[in-house]
């Protein structure tokens, strides 16, 4: 560990799962010297800051920015353009920002219009590491640890900003990929977003219905696992849909296509096909879940 820590001053807009966890990584690892953490709510605030999150509520944001080595934005995504307009104009000429945003090429046109020619101080990025769980309570400093981070840098980024970025990732535990804001949202929309809207939608389909105590009383393990992201945040995931709509309809057209596959070869009593589908979907989850350890 060296002497002095990289990130003498830090500012959090977001103190709750994302942001919480990485001020309190940053901490843990010792290379942060001061933590000033704004949000919409004072009582969430107040809790970071009694739970060692942060060591400061932020009250200007211009005046906290302009001297900050490091912005990190870990709102929701709808949030994130009036954050960064409201910050552009103050930020230092050596401040970098980056955000813990679930998609990536409208977080990057929001802040193209806010940063207008300073949009090299913004390096966005995207950590793997949600839970359904949120708030300030939910962080912990070992969130990050062997997660994935997606940096999805931008031309004008220079080398210096990205390894910024890179490095407090890193210094929270975190395993750095990289990608285009393009191949960033296509795959989070068939392995992220694609997900969650079809676990949201069962929950719904069954709480909606009259007998629904029926249906949740017997609900065992293989609902529990299908739908555990189905207690994620409603803003949050509201968000991060509508931002990614185009590759999340794609992707939704794609799955419909399966399951009309499947509604074909149940009606045609096909045991043969399902088979086939069933067993080339348990082949690939078994490879996927081996090189998870």
């Amino acid at each position: 560990m060296s002497d002095a820590p990289e990130f003498g001053k830090v500012v959090v807009f977001g103190v709750g799962l994302i942001g919480g966890s990485f001020a309190l990584a940053l901490k843990a690892a010792g290379e942060v010297g001061e933590v000033v953490g704004f949000g919409r709510s004072v009582g969430t605030l107040k809790q970071a800051l009694d739970l060692g999150i942060i060591d400061r509520i932020g009250a200007n944001p211009g005046q906290e920015v302009a001297d900050a080595d490091l912005v990190l934005i870990a709102t929701p995504v709808g949030q994130m353009p009036e954050i960064m307009a409201r910050i552009a104009p103050y930020l230092g000429a050596e401040t970098v920002v980056t955000d813990g945003g679930s998609t990536k090429s409208d977080v990057v046109a929001a802040a193209r219009a806010a940063f207008g020619d300073r949009i090299g101080q913004f390096v966005p990025a995207h950590p793997i590491a949600g839970a359904e769980n949120s708030g300030a309570a939910a962080a912990k400093a070992d969130l990050y640890r062997e997660r994935k981070v997606v940096l999805t840098a931008l031309p004008e980024n220079s080398v210096l900003n990205v390894a910024r970025v890179r490095s407090a990732w890193e210094w929270c535990g975190a395993q750095i990929f990289e990608l285009t804001p393009a191949e960033h949202d296509q795959v989070f929309a068939a392995v992220s977003h694609l997900p969650h809207l079809l676990s949201f939608a069962l929950v719904h389909d069954l709480a909606v219905r009259d007998n629904s105590e029926l249906f949740f009383t017997f609900a065992a393990s293989g609902f529990r696992d299908f739908t555990r992201i189905a207690a994620s945040h409603p803003e949050m995931w509201r968000d991060i849909a509508l931002a990614n709509r185009d590759a999340l309809l794609i992707e939704l057209k794609r799955y419909e296509d399966q399951i009309d596959e499947m509604r074909a070869a149940l009606e045609a009593s096909d045991g043969q096909r399902l088979e086939e589908i069933f067993d080339t979907a348990r082949r690939a989850r078994r490879a996927w879940q081996a090189s998870q350890k």
